[in-house]
């Protein structure tokens, strides 16, 4: 039987009014303004003078692809179209690779290595050690899926970007990614998440941060708390959300809201310091600069991490390790980490992130906090009023299931499930979950859950109509130079000068000064002469530390970076961190000398300045990975310092093993700090 053409398609008009009369109930907008719709494969629908895309190529509108109806709408009528697969792989968020990329080393997918475009990784990499300890795996896990088997056959639909390219060539992997997504299935957008990528750091680890980029490159996150100055801090923000959803980035693994309340934790530098208020304050601006008052189309959304707060570990081990998976709250101050949480939950952050750690001497089971759902589900959810997405740390199921060792994987999962994750990183193969589901070992209204929450998020942001970014703009706007002028700005508001004897600083015009930077590098001359040339400063640098009127001296300790962490004990005195004194000492007591120190940790100086070597150090200044460029300012009075220290340092070695580990420092006694917290002088 043939239908007649002009008769078919006024039956679809009637079909169409018919369906819309429900569906223009629910318009969140009687007057809708048409968005820009970003598409490479799927139709355009247009219906009453407006367009639509039609993501599952059913060659009609659902209400998931109407932008009029709200998100909850949309999300719960596309909830209903996903099949079992769909929603499960839609809870799993991996790292996904470029060829040729070197994500966790080694050449990736063929081809050429060192050669990286923004052509997909093709192949899997199944790890089967933990990426962190090296120990062997209870079960092969899949780090990385090829990218359109992650896509096409395990139903991926978040992504975790590791690499440290061009804005050009990340712009362009992320729309290709977005069109192999969009011409999938029911044509769910990606959402693809990063660690910072603002920040100079000493520790640019996978997990950790990627440390500088060509994004505007700022002072670390200590750094930022140590400029006291809110209103840059969002600023900052503000500017690297525009750089990041330039190129397609759309989801920040971070920033830390953890306390450096046990001085030896070897990721304060990633915390913005010992205070809750401040770091709540700190916080707060981060989340509102990122994502706005509240999350839109423009928002990068952030995952504020590590829920309850990781920063007192047990001899200030980090518990990605065995010997560093408990938390322990001898001080009584459990709740003192919480204060930053709320702060970032009252500015709306769409993520929260669960730590590793097993808590001790709490009213808490001694369980890793994913697995833990008094912890999630009584404090996070129903004390703290938390309604967003909570995204496992990297690896709680294969790698460190602290407390549930002797769980099966699947029996991990429902555990983790129950307590209330939502979103599960670390492994691009969803089948032990999917196993999980099926079996009826889980309620499937907990995956529904997490699945709507997820979904919300990507309807408020705007990826259901328009995920793509415009390459040539993102290559201009990347780190330009009205951005990285207000980072240099603030890479000089980040420097604390501590003393200042008998004001010597700022140094005079025609100073002869000596200035070394010692950073201890793996097979390498810790020390490198600065020489100088057309320096701006009307002062003389010289070879020699005996032709100077004046030493300036850059020390950076050189701790073991986190991932090379063996269980031995930890120290701060800076003999254990990379630092030969003698030659320092030996050095200040040539000439009147200024020592600058950077700060990764509250390191013990006492072995370079003490009663003995005191009356030759005239200033002491703490940085916070900044520039020479911005330490000279400060130096010769360019800029007047203005920065306060973001923790307390402790006088002693002996000190720090006598300390509470919740604690913080300016609260531990008096006997205890060396340099306070806030503490930091200006010239005027």
């Amino acid at each position: 039987m043939r239908t007649h053409p002009q008769k078919t398609w006024l039956l679809f008009a009637v079909i169409t009014t018919v369906c819309y009369t429900t569906a223009n109930a629910q318009v969140s907008n009687s007057s809708p303004k048409q968005p820009v719709l970003g598409h490479r494969t799927v139709n355009i629908l247009t219906i009453n003078g407006l367009q639509f895309k039609d993501l599952n190529k059913n060659g009609k509108l659902d209400k998931y692809e109407d932008w009029r109806l709200s998100n909850e709408v949309r999300s719960k009528d596309l909830l209903s179209k996903m099949s079992v697969e769909e929603k499960v792989g839609f809870m799993l968020i991996s790292t996904s690779g470029l060829k040729n990329e070197n994500t966790f080393g080694g050449a990736q997918g063929g081809g050429t290595p060192g050669v990286i475009t923004s052509d997909f990784n093709e192949d899997d990499r199944v790890a089967t050690n933990n990426m962190f300890t090296r120990k062997p795996l209870p079960v092969p896990m899949m780090n990385i899926a090829g990218t359109t088997k992650g896509v096409t056959q395990f139903h991926l639909r978040h992504f975790i970007f590791r690499a440290n390219l061009s804005a050009r060539t990340t712009a362009e992997w992320a729309n290709k990614l977005q069109a192999l997504c969009e011409s999938d299935g029911l044509g769910i957008p990606a959402i693809i998440a990063s660690n910072p990528r603002n920040h100079l750091t000493k520790d640019a680890s996978v997990g950790l941060s990627v440390g500088k980029t060509v994004f505007s490159t700022w002072p670390g996150e200590l750094g930022l708390s140590a400029m006291h100055d809110l209103k840059l801090v969002h600023e900052f923000a503000d500017i690297a959300r525009q750089e990041w959803a330039a190129v397609g980035l759309r989801k920040g693994y971070m920033y830390m809201a953890d306390l450096s309340t046990e001085p030896r934790w070897q990721r304060i530098e990633g915390t913005f310091g010992e205070n809750a208020e401040w770091v709540a304050q700190m916080i707060s601006e981060v989340v509102k600069g990122f994502q706005g008052n509240k999350l839109s189309a423009t928002s990068v959304a952030l995952t504020t991490k590590h829920f309850p707060g990781g920063g007192a570990g047990v001899g200030g081990q980090d518990p990605h390790f065995d010997w560093g998976k408990q938390e322990h709250f001898p001080g009584g101050k459990f709740e003192n980490n919480l204060i930053p949480f709320k702060a970032a939950i009252k500015a709306g952050t769409s993520a929260i992130m669960p730590y590793y750690s097993m808590p001790l001497d709490t009213k808490y089971e001694k369980i890793a906090y994913a697995y833990n759902k008094a912890m999630i589900t009584d404090l996070l959810r129903k004390e703290l009023g938390f309604k967003g997405i909570i995204n496992s740390d990297t690896g709680p199921i294969e790698m460190m299931p602290w407390g549930a060792e002797n769980l099966t994987i699947k029996e991990r999962y429902k555990r983790t499930m129950e307590a209330g994750v939502n979103l599960y990183s670390g492994s691009a193969d969803p089948t032990p979950l999917l196993e999980t589901v099926k079996s009826g070992m889980v309620d499937i209204k907990l995956v529904d859950t997490s699945v709507y929450r997820l979904l919300m998020e990507k309807f408020t942001l705007g990826l259901f109509e328009n995920p793509y970014v415009d390459v040539d703009a993102a290559e201009k706007l990347v780190g330009n130079a009205k951005f990285q002028e207000r980072a240099n700005l603030a890479m000089r508001k980040s420097i604390v000068l501590l003393r200042n004897e008998a004001k010597t600083l700022p140094l005079k015009a025609k100073t002869k000064v000596y200035f070394e930077t010692y950073y201890q590098k793996k097979g390498a001359n810790p020390t490198k002469v600065y020489e100088g040339k057309d320096n701006p400063y009307n002062v003389e640098f010289v070879g020699t530390p005996e032709a100077a009127d004046i030493v300036l001296v850059w020390v950076t300790p050189a701790p073991k970076a986190l991932f090379e962490s063996d269980g031995s004990p930890l120290y701060l005195a800076l003999s254990k961190n990379g630092v030969d004194v003698n030659y320092l000492n030996t050095l200040s007591a040539k000439k009147p000398t200024i020592m600058a120190i950077n700060y990764t940790n509250p390191w013990v100086i006492d072995e370079v300045y003490n009663a003995k070597t005191k009356s030759n150090i005239k200033g002491m200044i703490a940085t916070f990975n900044t520039t020479p460029d911005a330490l000279l300012d400060i130096v010769f009075g360019k800029f007047n310092p203005t920065g306060k220290m973001p923790f307390t340092t402790p006088v002693s070695e002996a000190e720090v093993e006598k300390q509470l580990s919740d604690v913080p420092g300016n609260l531990k006694g008096a006997n205890y700090p060396l340099f306070k917290f806030n503490e930091g002088l200006s010239y005027k």
